[in-house]
């Protein structure tokens, strides 16, 4: 039960990382209009993440490193995470 569980929570944590790095690589897409869809939708759903670590480190001589630090951010939750539930085992 707990391997199934770990197993979804890694297939969570990845579709974030797939959305974060999608919206990372669609930030150089000059003209990419962010209200239509699918762009409104990863837009939405990373925004609010994303949003933490904007008011924590601004963007240096126009280059946002917000994402990558959100990315590693992400990274350490899921490996506590991890690390925790398989402690309980």
């Amino acid at each position: 039960m707990i391997k199934g569980l770990l197993y979804g929570i890694n297939n969570i944590f990845l579709l974030f990382y797939i959305l974060i790095f999608t919206r990372l690589l669609l930030s150089w897409v000059p003209r990419l209009d962010w209200y239509r869809q699918p762009w409104r939708f990863i837009y939405q759903s990373t925004e609010p993440y994303l949003a933490i670590f904007r008011r924590w480190i601004p963007p240096y001589r126009m280059i946002d490193f917000s994402p990558i630090v959100a990315l590693l951010a992400l990274n350490l939750v899921q490996n506590l995470i991890i690390f925790v539930m398989l402690q309980f085992t």
